[in-house]
């Protein structure tokens, strides 16, 4: 919105052109983001604690938990509310990808809203049922994944690419592209939610995350710096670095609430709608498997718990970890919450500059 008003008046004042530019209404929409979390925050935080929407603690889980039972939940609504009003205000409302990225993540956002209700106010321990909440997942997920492959104009945005090599890409063909790109979303969704776990662990590496793939989807968007960068030029992909500047800053704002010890959770309308916003993102500028590094805790947690599940079954019984996801496996171990925490807060910056390194290591 605020995008047309400055083109409306820079055909009399010039000075307002300088919001044309996507990396001032990047930071722009950072800054945004980060106030409406910090104005809307308390507020949100009262009207969750007044209507008792307060966490429940598995009393299986590690006993240092206990004491969490009855923080306010579902607190990923303040991320959602900032990132699309930031949105709104600074992205380019003609684009399709800023629309494709607002409906994913306010549609998976949905679906965690209800689970989370449910679960909440209705006091159902199962909330939404899994096979109903993977159904709706993949509506969305199949949804965006069609239409990308229906819109895309060029070969390269149908091509799997593989970092550090210049040459090396993999035509995937539309099935190949709408399979990878329904198990991208979803499965991002899904990972941020299974290592929402303690205080500030999912959300500031998906802060990192997002202002990475921001650096991405601008070079993705410019004919110039793609073509020297060996990337495939992905026209009004760069405006998706609004949207993630956003995602940032909200990120960021809703930190500031959950750092240890947490006075908010996100809740699953947060983890499943900035995962499944992740994914699309990736897929979009071509980065699926640069997103999986820089997502390797995402990925190491979902997979510790497809491991301990698999091996409980053909074991009768028994467990490779002490508890999973693995953040409770290190906690069990003797790790305090906050050195789980941190510790992979350290291991997230070193995989994204590892994914920032294949811009120019090819």
């Amino acid at each position: 919105m605020l995008l047309i008003l400055a083109q409306w008046l820079g055909q009399d004042v010039r000075g307002f052109n300088v919001i044309g530019y996507i990396t001032l209404r990047t930071v722009l929409a950072a800054m945004t983001a980060l106030i409406i979390s910090f104005v809307a925050g308390p507020r949100v935080i009262r009207w969750l604690a007044a209507k008792k929407i307060g966490q429940a603690v598995r009393q299986d889980g590690p006993q240092t938990h206990l004491v969490k039972s009855g923080t306010p939940t579902m607190g990923g609504a303040l991320i959602l509310i900032a990132i699309a009003i930031t949105t709104l205000l600074w992205g380019d409302l003609s684009n399709r990808y800023i629309w494709v990225v607002l409906i994913v993540t306010l549609g998976f956002g949905a679906i965690g809203w209800y689970d989370d209700w449910k679960k909440v106010v209705y006091r159902d321990p199962k909330g939404l049922p899994g096979r109903w909440k993977y159904f709706w997942q993949s509506v969305l997920g199949l949804g965006v994944a069609i239409y990308l492959s229906m819109s895309s104009t060029v070969p390269a945005q149908m091509e799997l690419i593989v970092p550090f090599f210049k040459t090396v890409t993999y035509p995937l063909g539309v099935f190949g592209f709408i399979t990878l790109t329904y198990l991208v979303i979803v499965g991002t969704s899904n990972a941020i939610n299974l290592t929402d776990g303690l205080d500030g662990l999912a959300i500031m590496p998906t802060v990192m995350i997002a202002a990475a793939l921001a650096i991405f989807a601008y070079v993705a968007g410019s004919a110039v710096f793609s073509k020297y960068l060996l990337m495939p030029y992905i026209p009004g992909a760069g405006e998706l670095a609004v949207f993630l500047g956003a995602m940032a800053g909200a990120g960021l704002g809703f930190l500031w609430f959950n750092a240890y010890p947490a006075e908010v959770f996100m809740g699953d309308v947060g983890a499943l709608a900035l995962g499944g916003a992740l994914g699309t993102v990736a897929v979009i500028v071509r980065q699926e498997i640069v997103l999986a590094v820089m997502g390797g805790v995402f990925v190491a947690e979902t997979l510790s718990v497809a491991a301990q599940v698999l091996y409980f079954k053909f074991t009768g019984g028994k467990r490779i970890f002490r508890m999973a996801p693995l953040h409770h496996h290190y906690e069990l171990g003797g790790w305090k919450e906050t050195q789980v925490v941190v510790r992979f807060w350290i291991i997230t910056i070193m995989l994204v500059l590892v994914g920032l390194s294949t811009l120019k290591i090819r």
